[in-house]
């Protein structure tokens, strides 16, 4: 028969996937995952275990007609397989009943249904639902209702995919094709969810399941696996740590797929198994907060949420008996979401908690990471919760997510003591440099933006005894502005509380320079080339070192100028443009003490009481060298490993 979709319904297509690399596929209902994970997960509600005992009571108030926000009907269909209680397929089908009802209305009358709305993004959750549902409650089913469901998501999934000739109904309904072939970008991983799932649940009950399936092993062999591969090495997203959790609803795939094929595809990219240790680094020493990279805008404050749980969960799901599996268990275990916050998550504990990997300690790993991929260094003094944790950002800038951060410094210690101003933003989205603790370049009245598709570079990375040096040359982010020649930051951070960082900046006559320290804290300012800004039980003393001629220092406060903000504020001090250099020692709680110039390129101080370090930097080229007592070392361009 036709349905109101266009879509004719066939019974016993057989998949003839090809190219599934050991994939099989099951002939009856469940298809999905449940054939090789259903005997774990009734054994853990049989026995009581706490997080099934939480998913049941979720999803239970839920088929009650309780209010459970976000809840997925997809959550009851699976309570539905593993007790045999009627009661939850019938409330999973009656949700989706509704959603595909709803739609038919809506393209009866010549509209678009939701699934189409906002460019397709919520075509993951939406299929996806239905998918589950039907695999799972497959049984519950009559031939007309299985009919509509499939020719909806069916007709869905080819508009996703084919977005030039896309139709509801009757109704042409073309749409941009927003990052339909962007794997970097969280649209994909919502295509990829309702292209997987429907092919597995109808893999042989309608025409293009078969398809469905060779376009999700497509899209991984010829477009995410090659780019990850090669532009996200190191693990991590570049739309930032905001949307770049959404990675974990690929990691949430590869599970799914093995689960329902036994084919193991998380391996295809190193990408997999990186993220878990890239995403362990970037979680603050507090175990509460990450780094707020890009935009924030579901919470702007970077605090740890159920997603990035589920982000962790997921990977060592995935990697169970690799080393990194029970240090990145022992970060949730203390963490500030030892177990998920919110009811519509609660499946994630049940599903992916991994209660067979036991939580080690994350003593022994490496203080320093560096992921390319994304452009971004950590470092930390030690793995204690009071350590000090710092990020300089240097790297592709690529996805619309992503900030003019190229060349920024954050700086944690119990709290932040200088962060990105998105933190306390009312959006979450404040992109431009004048949000960032970086040298911003003005031109006139107008500050002159790091562009989008550009890629500065990490050009040296080395790691001694009690320190780590970096340099970053950003200037490509000004995509060959004729106002600046020259941005390159160069630090050097001595541990446990000390970080020496210096600026080469050229720009053309007329134009002014600004190096920006952005912090909580409104620094004192009492004149003289030293400013404290108290914030989190400490003090970040700034000590301005050399800057070029006359320099004039100033306070922006971000609540004061901006209705976007609640708080923060900005240091600034501004020079006149020229070939210049900049030479800053940002030390905690007085760590560092009698500093004092070393020639116009460097600095000498006295660290930890008793240990006099002198850096000297070279003014024309990356490097210098740094003197710890009597040990000097040569530092110059490249970038060595970093142990794990």
């Amino acid at each position: 028969m036709r349905a109101i979709w266009g879509v004719v319904m066939t019974a016993g297509v057989v998949c003839g996937c090809g190219g599934g690399g050991g994939a099989e596929f099951s002939d009856d209902h469940p298809r999905i995952y449940l054939e090789h994970h259903k005997a774990a997960l009734v054994a853990a509600l049989n026995a009581g275990q706490p997080a099934a005992m939480r998913f049941k009571a979720s999803a239970d108030g839920w088929v009650s007609g309780a209010d459970v926000y976000n809840f997925s009907p997809w959550n009851a269909a699976l309570l539905g397989q593993l007790t045999g209680d009627a009661k939850y397929c019938a409330a999973a089908i009656n949700a989706i009943d509704k959603q595909v009802t709803d739609a038919s209305a809506q393209v009866a009358s010549g509209k678009l249904p939701a699934v189409a709305g906002d460019s397709y993004l919520g075509v993951g959750n939406l299929i996806g639902n239905l998918a589950l549902v039907y695999d799972w409650c497959a049984g519950s089913l009559d031939g007309d209702r299985r009919a509509a469901w499939l020719a909806y998501a069916d007709q869905a999934v080819f508009n996703v995919w084919n977005h030039t000739t896309a139709v509801w109904g009757t109704t042409k309904a073309d749409w941009s094709g927003w990052a339909v072939d962007d794997p970097s970008d969280n649209y994909y991983y919502s295509f990829l969810r309702a292209t997987m799932l429907l092919g597995l649940a109808a893999h042989d009950e309608i025409p293009r399941a078969a398809g469905w399936l060779v376009k999700f092993q497509d899209k991984l062999k010829d477009q995410l696996v090659p780019t990850f591969d090669m532009e996200l090495v190191g693990g991590g997203s570049r739309e930032g740590t905001g949307y770049g959790v959404s990675q974990r609803d690929v990691f949430e795939l590869y599970d799914l797929w093995e689960g329902s094929t036994g084919e193991r595809i998380a391996d295809l990219t190193k990408h997999t198994r990186a993220s878990m240790l890239q995403f362990i680094h970037q979680i603050v020493p507090t175990l509460d907060r990450f780094a707020p990279t890009g935009d924030q805008s579901r919470d702007s404050t970077a605090s740890l949420f159920d997603y990035h749980r589920s982000y962790l969960q997921d990977l060592i799901a995935l990697y169970p008996s690799d080393p990194l599996a029970p240090r990145a268990q022992a970060l949730l275990a203390a963490s500030s979401l030892p177990k998920m916050d919110n009811a519509f998550m609660f499946v994630n504990d049940f599903m992916w908690g991994n209660d067979n990997v036991v939580p080690t300690t994350l003593e022994g790993l490496g203080t320093a990471y560096y992921a390319p991929g994304i452009g971004e260094l950590y470092a930390r003094s030690g793995w204690d919760k009071h350590a000090t944790w710092i990020n300089l950002i240097a790297g592709p800038y690529t996805q619309s997510h992503a900030h003019q951060d190229q060349g920024s410094l954050l700086i944690y210690k119990d709290g932040w003591l200088a962060y990105d101003a998105v933190i306390t933003s009312h959006s979450g989205l404040p992109q431009q440099t004048t949000a960032h603790s970086v040298v911003r370049i003005v031109d006139g009245d107008k500050t002159v933006e790091q562009k989008l598709f550009t890629e500065p570079k990490l050009v040296a990375l080395h790691r001694g005894a009690g320190y780590l040096h970096a340099a970053a040359d950003v200037t490509a982010a000004y995509k060959n502005s004729p106002v600046v020649q020259l941005v390159q930051r160069e630090l050097i951070y001595l541990e446990p509380d000390t970080i020496v960082v210096y600026d080469r900046v050229s720009t053309r006559a007329g134009s002014s320079q600004v190096f920006q320290l952005v912090s909580p804290a409104r620094p004192a300012m009492a004149g003289g080339t030293s400013h404290d800004f108290v914030a989190a039980g400490h003090t970040l003393t700034l000590e301005t070192v050399t800057a070029p001629g006359t320099t004039t220092p100033s306070i922006y406060d971000f609540k004061a100028s901006d209705a976007d903000f609640s708080a923060g504020f900005r240091y600034d001090e501004t020079a006149p443009a020229g070939d210049n250099r900049f030479v800053h020692v940002l030390t905690i709680d007085h760590a560092a003490t009698n500093i004092a110039q070393m020639g116009p390129d460097g600095v000498t101080m006295t660290i930890g009481g008793n240990k006099i370090v002198t850096v000297v930097f070279n003014h024309a080229s990356i490097g210098g060298t740094l003197t710890i007592d009597a040990t000097t070392t040569t530092l110059g361009t490249g970038l060595d490993p970093l142990p794990e």
